[in-house]
């Protein structure tokens, strides 16, 4: 079995590094105009305390809704890519959500980047428990799973072309503290 992954991943290798290695190094993006997040305090004229927790959930699903997490919370098996299309090659999550053992996550991605063949990485790569599927579901449904999730900082920095999630990991952090001390409503719709 491993030398098979290992003769795919050779395949894969001796295909897409030499297509990207005369490419040139892309900008990071620039975040787009709705990316950024509004500040904890920005919801303090609110004052009743459920509608103010609901408020700051909303602006904190701009970071929940969006494509970056949205690809590893998948509501099936097979996690998507870029803007919400289907991962390529076509992987399986796997019982552990390290996909199958013919194509394992760390068959490509790796502990960091590799922007020559425009693979993104992370040490604790994997998909999210599908308990935690995100893709499909509104703020509400995501509001009832959110108990407890890590969110993986490599959301806001992650690396080459590749859109980060809204705001930083600090504004993220801020508005579900302020949500969690407004009361950690969930919005209505």
């Amino acid at each position: 079995m491993r030398r098979r992954a290992l003769a795919s991943l050779a395949v894969w290798a001796a295909v897409i590094v030499p297509l990207s290695a005369g490419a040139q190094a892309l900008p990071p993006p620039r975040p787009p105009s709705g990316s950024v997040l509004r500040a904890p305090g920005d919801f303090a004229r609110i004052g009743d305390p459920t509608a103010r927790a609901a408020a700051i959930f909303v602006e904190a699903g701009k970071v929940l809704q969006h494509p970056r997490c949205l690809n590893c919370h998948p509501d099936g098996d097979r996690p998507t890519q870029g803007i919400g299309y289907p991962h390529q090659p076509p992987v399986q999550r796997g019982d552990d959500g390290l996909g199958v053992s013919a194509m394992r996550c760390t068959t490509c991605h790796q502990a960091v980047n590799f922007e020559p063949a425009r693979v993104p990485g992370n040490a604790k790569w994997r998909l999210a428990p599908a308990s935690m599927a995100w893709q499909r579901r509104s703020l509400v449904e995501i509001c009832a799973l959110l108990k407890h999730d890590p969110l993986v900082g490599w959301a806001w920095s992650p690396g080459g072309y590749r859109e980060p999630a809204p705001g930083t990991q600090a504004d993220f952090g801020a508005l579900i503290r302020a949500w969690a001390d407004a009361g950690a409503a969930c919005p209505a719709r």
